[in-house]
């Protein structure tokens, strides 16, 4: 049985470990990284390679801490940014690492660096959206122009941060096209709601819950849904 938590319940239960400065960002890039090289081992590429859409917030910092590893692991790693910032210590940890950050890049060109690569990581938003969670301007660009891509028999394997982006954590719901389809989505201290509830269950693949140790405070709540 599966249980799906809201964002708030899972974000209160995270609070008092973040609190105490457990490096939960830390602990999720790990458990991220370790699922893509999963995914790089099936790939039949020779030189596995990754496509990262990092967003401002933490996702995009997950997924830029898990670049450096990758890029440690002698993946080549590219990261093409869908908001004004990224995070700036995983900005740094991935540059030392050698991932190559990209400036400007229009629907053509991510077109083509997603069909150049072995697998794709949606880190452009979290559970910390709007009650909107459709993706907007440079981000819902980028996203359109890979999708074509996603349709090809030798597409890249997609893995979601968190959740993919544009779902709506609590319900489920995904009000515009704009989303990334995950083959794995990779969630962290416990499932969101809307991993575990149509439509966006359908968007989800295969679902990894990450313990992050979160047990003890998620017991003071009641889920949201539960699946078997």
């Amino acid at each position: 049985m599966v249980a799906g938590y809201t964002a708030a319940q899972v974000r209160a239960a995270e609070k008092p470990h973040l609190d105490r400065g457990e490096p939960l960002m830390r602990m999720a890039a790990a458990a991220l990284a370790a699922v893509v090289r999963e995914q790089l081992a099936r790939s039949a590429d020779a030189t596995p390679s990754v496509l990262v859409l990092a967003g401002s917030g933490d996702n995009g910092g997950d997924a830029l801490f898990a670049a450096a590893e990758l890029a440690g692991d002698g993946a080549r790693v590219e990261v093409v940014p869908t908001g004004p910032r990224l995070h700036a210590e995983a900005r740094a940890a991935a540059e030392r690492s050698g991932v190559r950050i990209l400036g400007e890049v229009d629907p053509a060109q991510i077109a083509r660096l997603a069909a150049g690569a072995s697998v794709i990581v949606d880190g452009i938003l979290g559970t910390g959206t709007s009650a909107d969670p459709a993706l907007r301007g440079r981000a819902r660009e980028l996203v359109v122009g890979v999708l074509p891509v996603l349709a090809a028999a030798d597409r890249p394997i997609v893995v979601a941060v968190d959740l993919p982006s544009g779902i709506h954590p609590d319900d489920g719901s995904v009000p515009d096209r704009a989303v990334l389809a995950a083959d794995v989505t990779v969630t962290f201290g416990a499932a969101k709601a809307g991993l575990l509830l149509e439509p966006g269950a359908d968007y989800a693949g295969e679902l990894r819950v990450i313990d992050l140790g979160l047990g003890a405070e998620l017991d003071r709540f009641t889920p949201l849904v539960e699946r078997g």
